[in-house]
C-alpha cells in the first residue's frame, strides 16, 4: 500500500513555487494538480510532468472535486499565490478536506486568523505556515543561547539591528507586490519572516514605532520582551551599503546582536523541505505561531510614520537624503 500523499499547488509560476515542488518530491509525495493564471510553468516538468495543470481556478476547483469523488483525495494544497489571495485559497483547501501549506504572510489581517480557526474546526483540517527561519540551524542555535542567558538574567535586553535590502526593478511596482492592498506593503512582503524570527527568539512585542514607510523602503523600532530592534527594509538598490554596491551585490542581509553579526546567509536551500518534513509529521507552524508577525506588519502598514526621530536605523539617512 502506497504511503505517499497527493498535493495540489496554487501559484505554480511564482518565484517560490519550485521550492515547494522540490519539497513535495523530496518528501516522497506526488503533485497531482497545479494552477496559475500564467502558463510559464515548465519547471513542473523537472518534478511532476504528469501533474494536471490549469490556468483557471474554476477548472482547477472542478478537477479537485472530481478527484475526491474518485476517492483520489488531495491531502495537501500548497499555496504560493499573491498575498491577498492566501485567505481565499486556504479556505478552498479546507473545504475540499485538505490541509493548507501556505507561504508568508498567511493572511494580511489578524482577524482573518480567527475566521480560519473556525474553518479548521468546521472541516477538521489544519492550516500550516512556512516559517522557515525557525528551522535555520544558526538561528536555532541563537535561540538556545538567548534562552540560556535570559534564564540566568530575566532582565537581559539585547540591542539588535536588522537590515535587509533585496533590489527589485521597475516590474516590482507594476506587479501585485507594488500595491499595498495586495501585498501588504514592503514590511509584509519582505519583512514578515524576520519579524517572526525576532519575536520567536527575543519574546513578545511591547512597542512598535514606524519611522519610514514608503513603497520602496520601510524602517522603524521594535521593542520586544528582551530586545530593542532597529530595522530597515528596502527593495531599492540605491540604499545598499557602499561595499555592496562596489561588489555589485543586489542583496544585503544583516542582523547584529549587541554589535556581533549573526551569520545565517547560507543554509536556505533545503528549508522548505525541512518545513514539509515537519508539517507531514504534525509538527509544523500553525495559526497560533503566525499571529504575532501578522499583527506586527498590520500595525506597521497602518501606522503614521514619525520621521527620523528617536532610536532609528542609521540607513534612514540614506532615504532622507536620496
Amino acid at each position: 500500500m502506497s504511503t505517499f500523499k497527493n498535493f495540489a499547488l496554487i501559484g505554480a509560476s511564482g518565484f517560490v513555487a519550485p521550492r515547494h515542488m522540490k519539497a513535495i518530491a523530496d518528501t516522497g509525495n506526488k503533485l497531482v494538480a497545479a494552477m496559475d493564471p500564467n502558463d510559464s510553468v515548465g519547471i513542473i516538468d523537472s518534478y511532476f510532468p504528469d501533474s494536471a495543470f490549469f490556468t483557471e481556478f474554476e477548472r482547477f476547483d472542478r478537477h479537485a472535486e472530481k478527484l475526491r469523488r474518485k476517492e483520489c483525495d488531495i491531502h495537501y494544497v500548497s499555496i504560493c499565490s499573491p498575498n491577498y489571495l492566501h485567505d481565499a485559497h486556504i479556505r478552498f483547501a479546507l473545504r475540499i478536506k485538505a490541509e493548507a501549506i501556505c507561504e508568508k504572510p498567511l493572511v494580511l489581517n489578524p482577524w482573518n486568523l480567527d475566521a480560519l480557526a473556525e474553518f479548521e474546526n468546521e472541516y477538521g483540517s489544519r492550516v500550516w505556515n512556512i516559517l522557515q527561519l525557525r528551522l535555520h540551524p544558526s538561528l536555532i542555535a541563537l535561540k538556545e543561547k538567548v534562552a540560556s542567558e535570559i534564564a540566568s538574567n530575566p532582565n537581559r535586553t539585547y540591542d539588535i539591528d536588522l537590515t535587509y535590502l533585496t533590489s527589485r526593478g521597475k516590474w516590482y511596482f507594476i506587479s501585485w507586490k507594488g500595491y499595498l492592498d495586495k501585498s501588504g506593503g514592503i514590511a509584509t512582503n519582505i519583512g514578515i519572516h524576520f519579524f517572526d524570527m525576532l519575536s520567536w527568539i527575543f519574546g513578545p512585542v511591547k512597542e512598535i514605532v514606524v519611522h519610514i514607510h514608503q513603497p520602496d523602503a520601510a524602517a522603524g523600532f521594535l521593542s520586544l520582551a528582551n530586545a530593542r530592534v532597529r530595522w530597515f527594509l528596502s527593495v531599492n538598490a540605491k540604499y545598499l551599503p557602499d561595499d555592496a554596491i562596489k561588489k555589485e551585490m543586489r542583496t544585503f542581509r544583516s542582523i547584529t546582536v549587541d554589535g556581533q553579526d549573526i551569520e545565517f546567509s547560507g543554509g536556505f536551500m533545503d528549508l522548505h523541505t525541512r518545513s514539509y518534513q515537519e508539517i507531514l509529521s504534525g509538527r509544523g507552524f500553525g495559526l497560533a505561531e503566525a499571529r504575532t508577525s501578522i499583527e506586527t506588519v498590520h500595525y506597521i502598514r497602518n501606522a503614521v510614520p514619525k520621521g527620523i526621530v528617536g532610536d532609528f536605523h542609521p540607513f534612514c539617512w540614506k532615504v532622507q537624503f536620496s
